[in-house]
């Protein structure tokens, strides 16, 4: 067991040192131990690839299954890795434990909440004190208030996380979806944009300001940075958003759009057009 944790330590140190854009020669990849003493646990949890740190911490326990921090550590990567029914399982084995530190319940919280525990997640939530200037626990009342309609409180944790990032693209973008469920069609589409101008390679939020407007009966593509690729799928989706809106002959207009755009043959748009074109020829 020691040789496949020294060999998914060695793995997850090169991806965790990549991660960091650090250039690394051969020279310096040799000397775990190196690493090891420089606070492995920690890179481990903030720069590795998720499921490279999972393997570790799973590796590191069997050597020394008491140990707390590859606990803990083996429960937030399980949550970064977006396996949240074994990280709900190891954090509340942590909780029962008494071995939960109060920044664990934020990814506890994320867990439970992305796994539809709403209840939970509230109760996890409530434990982490002195929050209201975290960023994540602002997001995660937001989404909380969200599932239960509570448009005020999702409101004001939106505007906080808002304030609490440098690079709000994720949280302007969640807004946005909040706003346009709510049928705020017009706030959904400032929220986009906004989102957007904050990181133009991120394709969630054009496509969504392309929906909103599609909602509202604006079908053109909005004057923002795309590649082809990017364009042909949002001329896709305006044409979905049109067929639910009845506006069979715009859709039709949009898909053939979207397969001239696309670089390369974009089979989904080809066959949605020929099953128009097919019940047009009937």
């Amino acid at each position: 067991m020691i040789r496949v944790k020294q060999a998914v330590l060695a793995t997850a140190a090169v991806a965790a040192l990549a991660a960091c854009d650090r250039k690394l020669d051969e020279d310096a990849l040799q000397p775990v131990n190196v690493i090891d003493a420089a606070n492995l646990t920690d890179v481990m949890l903030t720069s590795a690839d998720p499921d490279a740190a999972v393997e570790f911490f799973r590796a590191s326990l069997v050597d020394e299954p008491d140990r707390v921090d590859f606990q803990r550590g083996y429960a937030v990567s399980l949550a970064r890795a977006n396996r949240n029914d074994e990280a709900a399982i190891a954090f509340e084995e942590l909780d029962e434990e008494g071995k939960l530190e109060p920044v664990d319940r934020l990814s506890y919280a994320q867990a439970l909440l992305r796994l539809g525990e709403w209840d939970r997640t509230e109760a996890q939530l409530s434990l982490v004190p002195e929050a209201r200037d975290n960023y994540r626990w602002n997001l995660l009342n937001a989404l909380l208030s969200d599932n239960y309609g509570n448009w005020d409180d999702a409101d004001r944790y939106y505007a906080a996380a808002r304030g609490l990032t440098s690079q709000p693209t994720q949280i302007l973008n969640n807004w946005g979806v909040s706003k346009m469920s709510r049928g705020d069609l017009e706030g959904a589409e400032r929220h986009f944009t906004e989102a957007v101008r904050f990181d133009v390679r991120a394709f969630e939020p054009k496509n969504n300001l392309a929906i909103a407007r599609g909602l509202q009966g604006n079908y053109a593509l909005p004057v923002i940075s795309m590649t082809e690729e990017e364009k042909a799928q949002i001329y896709h989706n305006l044409a979905l958003v049109a067929l639910r809106q009845d506006e069979t002959d715009i859709a039709r207009g949009l898909l053939e759009q979207a397969v001239e755009t696309h670089p390369r043959y974009f089979e989904a748009a080809a066959d949605k057009l020929a099953a128009l074109q097919s019940v047009v020829e009937r």
